[in-house]
């Protein structure tokens, strides 16, 4: 049910399952503070984010992919998991995102490290992934990251009528926009074969 209209939200605003939408940037009690910061920012700077970038409240035991798209009728095409990735070369770290679909997952060892221009590429520890993006667990979403990070998007959210739903910085909440908005969002790297099919 995307593109539908809830009661309330400004035509065009996108949609998804039978969760209820507003535009994010008028709701920042729902975003991260560096969320919140990162879409100011964009808006100003592209006319689309005040109109197609959407959030709604979840209830937080329902954070995990599977569960939210179980408990919400959402298609795992538009799940737009965020996993951050280090990659090291002798005392050289790079740190990634990289947003692939929940129907796939991240080819971290091949095509993530090559992109890396690494020798060995891994998870970054919770810990320092939530620390250091001032996000929590669950809820790490490519909008708002340090600038010394990539943001590696894969291609299939650039396809025509994609929708990328993602975290919002915190538990409680998903923000949710059109997939070639995310591509073109500043510093997004698009990538062909990031996700891997299951």
């Amino acid at each position: 049910m995307s593109g539908a209209t809830t009661p309330g939200s400004r035509p065009g605003l996108p949609t998804l399952g039978d969760l209820t939408w507003a535009p994010a940037l008028d709701r920042p009690d729902l975003l991260a503070p560096p969320v919140a910061d990162a879409l100011r920012a964009w808006a100003a700077r592209d006319d689309r984010v005040d109109g197609s970038v959407a959030v709604t409240g979840i209830d937080p035991d329902h954070a995990d992919t599977a569960t939210l798209n179980d408990q919400h009728g959402l298609p795992p095409e538009a799940s737009a998991n965020c996993v951050v990735v280090a990659g090291r070369r002798g005392d050289v770290e790079r740190v990634a995102a990289c947003v692939v679909t929940a129907a796939t997952f991240a080819d971290v060892n091949t095509r993530v490290r090559k992109l890396l221009d690494a020798r060995k590429a891994s998870f970054l520890p919770m810990d320092r992934a939530t620390s250091e993006s001032g996000m929590e667990y669950g809820g790490i979403t490519p909008v708002g990251l340090p600038a010394g990070w990539r943001v590696l998007v894969d291609s299939r959210f650039a396809a025509p009528g994609a929708l990328a739903l993602m975290g919002s910085g915190v538990r409680r909440s998903k923000l949710l926009m059109p997939g070639e908005l995310l591509c073109a969002m500043p510093g997004v790297e698009v990538v062909d074969g990031l996700g891997v099919s299951r």
